[in-house]
């Protein structure tokens, strides 16, 4: 079978970029990623995005980068599945280039938000509920996430603030991250006197939507540069699953059964246990996402996520290592660009390439997006060869 191989890794600094367009930004990450490759040329791109015909007027991005990145000729196709986008993108190139398809395939993510402010903001990121029985009664994705933590507080008996660990995890961590929106430690202190959000959820309780743009190029080992400089990091399984839409057509919405169904079909692709996964790059776009993607890839008990957050230490979530670069709390979340991201630094701690935030003799890497709350999971394992 096919070896799908990262070949090229490239990303911007994730923050406020009003003074650089959408396709510029994407631009910067492609032809990054084109560098670290060594050169090669994609056969075909796979573009990430949920909000540029909202925000940026502009749709056809997968087109639109294709033209200004110079790589006219290619294929190209736009994916757009909530915050699961940019892992959905990565799928899809690594299904292409391991049926032998394509040779090389080019995965960017690009989001902008600042081109938009105010009200128009939330009415888009309503658009990710159920529009006819959420989003008709004004929930957005901030007030979904807040229910189930004020539901999982309550059923589990955990304490207010109990959830803290996960921001200051990683807040500790993107200090180390160049390219972090928030690159400084926060205490509990801080985090306890944080401004309320939507209750029980703070402002350190949810991830900053920003700007950013990220890109992989995945290819085959045959057709690697001779001189390819980097340790060689292969994709060595892909899995996505759905669940409902809507909240309340689960039977237990505190049980995120698309994470737990995708890694568990990530894990026996890659023939491999989760205790032999060295660092789980999990999907927190709100604090209450991480105890349950814990709890659903089998980190944690059930109820029991939200501890492992109380134990944390610098690059580590209880007994793995999570969010190594800052996760989407202190890197920032540019929505579809975040899978790419995560697939980014994955790769970069397997190339040893990560820094004061290296995970010691990490081998074996798990990444996963969500859309929603799990209503799709993405979930990809990536290990050195």
């Amino acid at each position: 079978m096919t070896d799908v191989i990262i070949a090229g890794i490239g990303q911007t600094p994730v923050g406020e970029h009003w003074e650089i367009s959408l396709r510029s930004l994407a631009v910067q990450a492609i032809r990054a990623a084109i560098e670290d490759a060594g050169g090669l040329k994609p056969q075909a791109l796979f573009a990430a995005n949920v909000f540029a015909p909202n925000f940026s007027h502009q749709a056809h991005v997968g087109a639109l980068l294709v033209d200004y990145a110079g790589l006219a000729g290619i294929e190209a196709a736009t994916f757009e599945i909530g915050g699961a986008s940019g892992g959905a993108a990565l799928r899809q190139a690594y299904l292409a280039v391991k049926s032998g398809l394509v040779e090389a395939a080019l995965v960017v993510g690009v989001e902008k938000f600042t081109d938009a402010i105010g009200a128009d903001l939330e009415t888009a990121a309503a658009t990710e509920t159920d529009s006819e029985y959420e989003a008709v009664h004004g929930l957005t994705p901030t007030a979904q996430a807040a229910l189930l933590a004020r539901r999982y507080l309550h059923e589990f008996n955990a304490p207010a603030g109990g959830l803290a660990g996960f921001p200051l995890t990683g807040h500790i961590n993107a200090a180390g991250n160049k390219n972090a929106m928030y690159r400084k430690a926060v205490s509990l202190e801080t985090y306890q006197k944080a401004e309320m959000i939507c209750e029980p959820l703070n402002l350190f309780d949810i991830a900053p939507d920003a700007d950013g743009a990220a890109a992989v190029l995945l290819s085959r080992r045959d057709r690697l540069p001779v001189d390819f400089p980097h340790p060689i990091v292969r994709i060595a399984a892909s899995a996505s699953v759905s669940d409902t839409l809507g909240l309340h057509d689960r039977p237990d919405p505190l049980t995120f059964t698309a994470c737990q169904q995708s890694v568990e079909q990530a894990l026996e692709k890659a023939g491999i246990t989760r205790e032999q996964v060295d660092l789980f790059e999990y999907f927190d776009a709100f604090s209450i996402y991480a105890a349950l993607s814990l709890e659903a890839a089998g980190y944690a008990p059930r109820g029991q996520g939200w501890k492992l957050a109380a134990e944390g230490a610098i690059a580590r979530t209880g007994q793995i290592p999570c969010a190594t670069l800052g996760g989407l709390k202190a890197r920032g979340n540019p929505l579809g660009a975040t899978g790419v991201y995560q697939a980014v630094e994955a790769a970069a701690q397997l190339r040893g390439q990560a820094g004061t935030n290296q995970i010691e003799g990490a081998k074996v890497a798990m990444i996963q997006s969500l859309a929603g709350p799990a209503s799709v999971a993405v979930t990809h394992i990536l290990e050195t060869l």
